[in-house]
């Protein structure tokens, strides 16, 4: 490869990554990186995405995903990737930062982009900031490790990844906490879908979907970008118009026959990353575990003394119980995705539903909620829907549904008994 400025930083989620970009696109880490001195840099980060969009919304310009004919906003997630990469290219930049580029994309995506990923390291000097050790680039032969210490030279990457490997912990011995009170439903069957069939004028999303979730059952949902992964995750939590007319039953009720949408989503627990966000204001730890029994973004009336007791078990599950008067938005990000899980599940709802839960985690932290997720699936009658464009090491659903899209839209396969 003609070009050889190419790095690997490596950081865990204690890391202000956010600090370290603006360090490097700001050269002010020229003293360490001498080859970033007086050149242009651009951040390649769901950070720089994020803005980009909220740019969009705020002037109505398509100035990302113009060969696309629409806001980044729509676009996949392989999409938006590919929109920003081109539009960061077309800078003509002396170094990109690569923030986690495979993240949130499935194995194709991720085979296309390390292609233009390989194309570009010809003539551009790549950062590459990692958390999870499988995606390092192996063709970069120079890293550090970046801590409160600062950019750390490491000799032998070889060496060190070895070093670093994250094993699963143990088990957790702390059992997980009862419920309040049990939610009684009139058979098993919590969700299925006969013959279901989803389109947008003439685009068909799913097609003939056939597929049953019951009471304790431990399932992953896997499928490329653009599959219709989400579609069938609004169909169920009741957020979706296009279930009406459906055979669709949900907790033992047909869709549109009289249900709210509250009433299904309080049987649904539920966790995505972007829940991160709605927790910004100065609610504690502890208060953000608790608001999980009354489905609310915060916590607005006085607990009763057995939701703060039932609250405070979960915390001491989840090792965090020293944590509880902390501010959730000053927690690290780990810390904060293991917050969510428990919160998620206080009140033990028949449905548990995690989407893309290790998303931005480093390899210890997807480790600790890796081991989170079984011990619920073991532990409690509350059956996980586990939502991902990956098989994470260590997590054992026992039962696939994989959506494969086809010209006529995507088509699920049930995979039982997975190993």
């Amino acid at each position: 490869m003609a070009h050889t400025n190419h790095l690997a930083i490596f950081l865990s989620n204690n890391a202000n990554k956010l600090h370290l970009s603006h360090l490097l696109i700001g050269g002010k880490l020229n003293a360490t990186l001498p080859e970033i001195d007086v050149k242009k840099g651009v951040l390649f980060s769901s950070i720089s995405l994020a803005e980009f969009i909220e740019e969009e919304a705020l002037h109505e310009e398509w100035v990302v995903s113009k060969q696309f004919s629409r806001s980044i906003r729509n676009l996949s997630s392989g999409e938006q990737k590919k929109a920003l990469l081109s539009y960061l290219l077309s800078q003509k930049p002396d170094y990109i930062i690569l923030d986690n580029p495979m993240d949130n994309l499935d194995a194709a995506s991720q085979e296309a982009l390390l292609i233009s990923i390989n194309e570009m390291a010809a003539h551009t000097s790549i950062i590459q900031l990692i958390n999870r050790h499988r995606d390092y680039l192996s063709f970069i032969t120079r890293a550090f490790e970046y801590n409160d210490e600062g950019l750390i030279s490491i000799s032998d990457i070889k060496s060190y990844l070895k070093e670093n490997e994250v094993h699963q912990k143990e088990a957790i011995n702390t059992k997980v906490p009862p419920p309040i009170t049990e939610i009684i439903l009139d058979n098993d069957e919590l969700v299925s879908f006969k013959n279901v069939t989803v389109k947008y004028e003439e685009r068909v999303i799913v097609k003939d979907i056939n597929w049953t979730i019951n009471k304790g059952e431990f399932w992953q949902l896997l499928g490329p970008n653009g599959s219709g992964k989400t579609t069938l995750l609004t169909m169920i939590n009741g957020d979706n118009p296009k279930a009406y007319n459906q055979d669709l039953t949900l907790f033992g009720r047909r869709k549109g026959t009289g249900e709210t949408v509250w009433e299904i989503k309080r049987k649904i627990g539920y966790l995505t990353p972007s829940m991160t966000d709605l927790f910004n204001t100065r609610h504690t730890l502890e208060q953000m575990i608790i608001s999980g029994f009354m489905d609310s973004i915060g916590l607005y009336k006085q607990p009763s003394d057995m939701q703060i007791r039932l609250a405070d078990e979960w915390l001491e599950l989840i090792e965090m119980f020293h944590l509880k008067k902390k501010i959730f938005c000053q927690l690290s990000l780990g810390q904060q995705r293991l917050a969510l899980v428990a919160r998620a599940m206080v009140k033990h709802p028949p449905l548990l539903i995690l989407d893309e839960a290790m998303s931005g985690l480093d390899d210890h932290n997807s480790a600790l909620v890796t081991n989170l997720i079984n011990k619920i699936a073991a532990e409690s009658k509350t059956a996980i829907l586990y939502v991902s464009h990956r098989i994470e090491e260590g997590l054992l659903p026992k039962h696939l549904f994989e959506l494969t899209p086809t010209q006529s839209g995507s088509i699920g396969k049930i995979k039982r008994e997975v190993k």
